[in-house]
């Protein structure tokens, strides 16, 4: 199916439509997100001295016909995991993620691939955000009361129903 050159047109051309593909599905099924999660009982550990965990996801979902889609992303990135994920709503099928949290990955795999090509639709502010709290949490922002705040704030600079970076 692909060239026999691997540095001719045809190749070229194949690595233009994946990177196409990857960034619309992105658009349009990806999720880049930053949670707060309560760890009082955990403070004596790094990560946790403020009694809050700050935690980095790139969520893709899908439902199980369309798994492929997602191993696709997987095998694409070379980082992350697709996951089942049993869903007690109105669907139909079982829906799969595939889903990066490693900080490392993210940082170094997701953040500058999404730089190199940016998204398209206002999800590009939510990259944008979410790139933002990262380097943020890679300057060890997230374990100072005063990081931790400004870490906050930059996630609320949105509108108030919105709860995802």
């Amino acid at each position: 199916m692909g060239s026999d050159n691997p540095n001719g047109a045809d190749n070229q051309q194949e690595r233009l439509i994946q990177l196409g593909w990857v960034i619309g599905f992105v658009d349009g099924e990806g999720c880049f997100s930053i949670s707060f999660v309560r760890q009082q009982h955990r403070v004596e550990r790094r990560g946790y001295k403020l009694g809050y965990q700050v935690m980095a996801r790139f969520v893709v979902a899908q439902g199980a016909r369309s798994v492929s889609c997602l191993e696709e992303l997987a095998e694409f990135f070379g980082v992350g995991t697709v996951y089942g994920n049993r869903r007690h709503d109105n669907h139909r099928e079982l829906m799969h993620q595939y889903v990066v949290s490693d900080r490392w990955d993210l940082l170094e795999t997701i953040v500058p691939f999404f730089e190199m090509y940016p998204l398209r639709s206002a999800k590009r502010d939510d990259f944008e955000k979410f790139a933002t709290v990262l380097r943020m949490m890679e300057n060890d922002l997230h374990l100072t009361p005063k990081g931790l705040l400004e870490i906050c704030r930059h996630h609320a600079d949105d509108e108030p129903s919105k709860t995802q970076a």
